[in-house]
């Protein structure tokens, strides 16, 4: 799946500035002095393994935790705990910034897939009647429809993370910060994902997704950011540069050499296992 490219949105205003962030979790570092800006428009990934901080920044992107050294700013003001304090900055922040938790069971609440999605309209002080519109669009944008009446926890895990991305696009936001957003997806629920982080690039909406999934980044990516296992930038730069560093991906953990032999003889040879959407492997 090709990538529409979004050329002018490195001379976009910056929507996050990182500048030498740090977080511990009790003794263990999480990020060790992270620098990056993501502008505008952009469509953005955050590569790494497992326990590489990249959840951890996304996190930190959001407002949902704070760096223990360094600064972030979003949109041009301090991203801070006491910034988030103050009810105007705070009510502008959340709908600007829309999150899409991995695990979509701790993002959905509501007693039906209606009510889940209105939730965030109704609290933006819109009119009923606008809620209603909001409402019934994004259903039907999201092809939920048949869903509406249903409490969430009843859908499969699928469906659940359709309702919880229909909950964060009724607000309306301008940035949209996915983690690991395959994550036990069944194909064809990946692929919809897919088309539709595309389509909101292709709007205009700037996208940044934590994951270490090779493939994702690959399709939707104008920016790849490789997070190492020291938890600092190991490496950024336009998604084909960084996707085809197989000596940066093998540090980074997100690739490995398999050894074969060939004639007594053995060789390493570096894969990925990557599957496609028919669950077959590449390297």
């Amino acid at each position: 799946m090709d990538k529409p490219r979004n050329d002018s949105a490195l001379s976009n205003a910056a929507v996050f500035e990182v500048d030498a962030v740090e977080y511990r979790y009790e003794d263990a570092a999480a990020l060790d002095g992270v620098s990056l800006y993501i502008s505008s428009g952009e469509s953005v990934v955050l590569l790494g393994a497992n326990g590489s901080g990249k959840s951890t920044l996304l996190k930190m992107l959001d407002g949902l935790i704070f760096p223990t050294g360094g600064s972030i700013k979003a949109f041009g003001a301090g991203l801070t705990d006491d910034a988030l304090k103050d009810e105007g900055f705070s009510m502008s922040f959340r709908q600007r910034v829309g999150f899409v938790f991995q695990n979509s069971d701790a993002q959905l609440f509501s007693p039906t897939v209606w009510d889940e999605i209105a939730f965030g309209p109704l609290h933006l002080g819109l009119s009923p009647e606008d809620v209603k519109e909001r409402t019934e669009d994004t259903l039907h944008i999201l092809g939920l429809q048949h869903l509406r009446e249903r409490p969430p926890y009843h859908l499969s895990g699928g469906e659940k993370k359709k309702v919880a991305l229909a909950s964060v696009l009724a607000i309306g936001p301008e940035v949209l910060l996915f983690d690991e957003p395959t994550a036990g997806l069944d194909p064809k629920t990946e692929s919809f994902l897919i088309r539709l982080i595309l389509q909101l690039t292709a709007a205009g909406k700037t996208v940044v997704t934590a994951t270490q999934d090779l493939r994702l980044a690959a399709a939707i990516a104008d920016r790849v950011m490789v997070l190492g296992e020291d938890h600092r930038l190991a490496g950024e730069g336009e998604a084909s540069t960084i996707l085809g560093d197989r000596e940066l991906l093998l540090t980074a953990n997100l690739i490995h050499d398999h050894p074969h032999r060939h004639g007594g003889v053995e060789h390493f040879h570096p894969h990925s296992h990557l599957k496609d959407h028919h669950g077959n492997e590449h390297d």
